[in-house]
């Protein structure tokens, strides 16, 4: 694996090794120095063009616990504000030794571009509505270990609700979890399904899962509940008619984590729209038997950038195992 730009181009073997990888990766950070020098001839250079705070730091971590050296572009202060391409600008910090590129662009498919204009490695860290590999790597981690199953999801029953449409985690999250055998249900109103959906008799081609318009339909029988963030960011039309009609609908409420079976849990790729999409104190959620996986799927994403890391360099066991 040279990049990380979709998870469609890695199979249930890739994508199981990448989280045994990260099983490694969570020992090294239960160190009491939990640093290895597995990448310390190289730098990896963060490059976001869209705000991002959990992300852009995790990576950041991630490279510094493999002793990586880093870099952080800022796009408001750079050359790209005097007209300079990005092109040019990523020629430029190739030039200065730059090995890894994390790259986060409004643009779908500017890091796969990114590929041929460098020797660099590139892993995308979202693009536009399309992909963000490493957030369905480290949602199918936290489950899958949560779960204790291993690699394994099959069975697992998950309602991914909310903004579809725009959301890039969904389309990746969603393909992990499916890979690795879980059964997904799309819930959203169909606003907010992709346009793929609009007008469809059927579930379009190339995506492996059910849909409802209805969270009440499903709430009692699934064993994960992801739901997504209001992509207002990313919204140029009115999709839905008001932020407190779509918690109405399709926010997790008392009423319905009530009726959330026992031993489920539940997972959101953050920032929370507190009151909108939770619409519940999330304390309350172990009266209910519910698990809160979010500040996990947070703490986890550490150890799976740290994965993805090693693995594009190849890097052996002993890389690891050195303190």
């Amino acid at each position: 694996m040279r990049h990380l730009i979709s998870l469609d181009d890695l199979d249930a073997h890739d994508i199981a090794g990448l989280l045994s990888t990260a099983d490694h990766m969570a020992e090294v950070l239960g160190r009491p120095q939990p640093k290895v020098p597995a990448l310390r001839t190289k730098t990896v250079c963060s490059l976001f063009f869209e705000d991002s705070t959990r992300t852009r730091l995790s990576f950041e971590t991630a490279a510094k616990r493999l002793s990586a050296e880093t870099l952080t572009f800022t796009a408001s202060s750079s050359s790209v504000n005097k007209g300079e391409s990005l092109r040019d600008t990523v020629e430029t910090l190739a030039a200065m030794g730059v090995d890894v590129f994390v790259v986060r662009h409004k643009t779908a498919g500017l890091p796969l571009s990114m590929t041929n204009w460098c020797d660099a490695r590139v892993v995308n860290a979202g693009d536009g509505a399309h992909q963000h590999p490493t957030q369905g790597l480290l949602d199918a981690f936290t489950l899958s270990r949560a779960l204790g199953r291993g690699n394994d999801l099959s069975g697992v029953r998950v309602a991914i609700v909310g903004d579809i449409r725009h959301s890039r985690v969904a389309r990746s999250t969603l393909r992990a979890l499916h890979v690795l055998g879980a059964s997904i249900t799309l819930v959203a109103p169909a606003s907010l399904l992709p346009a793929a959906f609009v007008g469809a008799d059927s579930v379009p081609d190339g995506w492996p899962v059910g849909v409802s318009h209805s969270l009440d339909e499903v709430i009692g029988e699934i064993d994960v509940l992801y739901l997504l963030r209001m992509q207002r960011e990313r919204m140029d039309n009115a999709f839905i008619s008001s932020p407190g009609e779509y918690s109405a609908h399709f926010g997790l409420t008392d009423g319905r984590l009530s009726r959330m079976r026992k031993g489920s849990v539940l997972m959101h790729p953050g920032p929370m729209n507190h009151g909108i999409e939770v619409a519940v104190d999330l304390d309350s959620l172990a009266d209910h038997g519910v698990a809160n996986l979010i500040t996990q799927q947070v703490t986890n994403g550490i150890a799976v950038r740290m994965s993805v890391l090693f693995t594009l360099f190849g890097a052996g066991s002993e890389a690891i195992d050195g303190q």
